[in-house]
């Protein structure tokens, strides 16, 4: 009998954290602003969802755009990795490139000897998961190695393409190649619809966002003085328990 499928749902308000918990959601990986991929949430953020009955990993990402980081923008990231142990969440969600899209395993390398040495001061490992610098790189059963080789626990990944759906050939082949060495975490674009394809590629862990969004009027004043974007939206618990539901019939 196969695992049960892990439903991870990404999140960037209190109310997306109580939103994944009451839709029936495994994990959650926190962070803000998705509508450019998610970035490092606040601390205050960090300090709520630590009090969630869920796993949490936290997504260190100090801005948008790629993955190349130069020394300051690195130890912002180092800083983020602290606060997740410090604050006793499960997990950090890390990912660097090199300028020709390669994974930096230099610097991840260093990343990872940090998380373990936080896991050991505070006597519980972080799990670690690669991001979505995984879908830039130009060798991705080369880059499955650096991950396995690197200690990374999971990651994060389309299949090399802007959504999932449009990947699960690449997410089957690195299924196939991980041979259990390591976790693939199918996201991008995850519903209800595209579990089974994404399922039938052998993968047992899913992320999504599972949020609802709408159209904000450009006569609203928060539109007009910038404080909202053309749409908005947030967790649905309605979508996370759809997500979770599908999850749990899957053969």
């Amino acid at each position: 009998m196969k695992d049960r499928v892990m439903l991870e749902v990404c999140v960037e308000t209190v109310a997306g954290i109580g939103a994944a918990v009451a839709g029936g959601a495994d994990r959650i990986e926190l962070c803000a602003a998705l509508s450019v991929g998610g970035l490092t949430p606040p601390g205050s953020l960090i300090r709520a969802a630590a009090e969630a009955p869920l796993p949490v990993h936290l997504l260190a990402r100090p801005r948008a755009g790629g993955f190349v980081y130069g020394p300051a923008e690195q130890a912002l990231i180092a800083g983020d990795m602290r606060d997740a142990a410090e604050a006793g969440l499960a997990g950090v969600v890390i990912g660097a490139s090199t300028p020709d899209y390669c994974l930096d395993t230099t610097l991840l390398a260093q990343w990872i000897a940090l998380a373990r040495a936080l896991g050991a001061a505070r006597g519980v490992p972080l799990s670690l998961t690669l991001h979505r610098a995984f879908d830039l790189v130009p060798d991705p059963a080369a880059a499955l190695e650096q991950a396995i080789a690197l200690g990374f626990d999971r990651i994060l990944t389309s299949g090399c393409a802007p959504r999932a759906i449009d990947g699960v050939a690449t997410l089957a082949a690195l299924q196939v190649q991980a041979a259990g060495r390591i976790v693939l975490l199918a996201g991008s674009g995850v519903t209800p619809a595209t579990v089974p394809a994404l399922l039938a590629t052998g993968i047992r862990e899913v992320h999504a966002s599972a949020r609802t969004l709408h159209d904000v009027a450009e006569e609203l004043a928060e539109r007009r003085f910038g404080f909202l974007g053309p749409q908005a939206g947030d967790t649905d618990v309605a979508q996370v328990a759809a997500l979770a539901e599908k999850l749990r019939s899957a053969p």
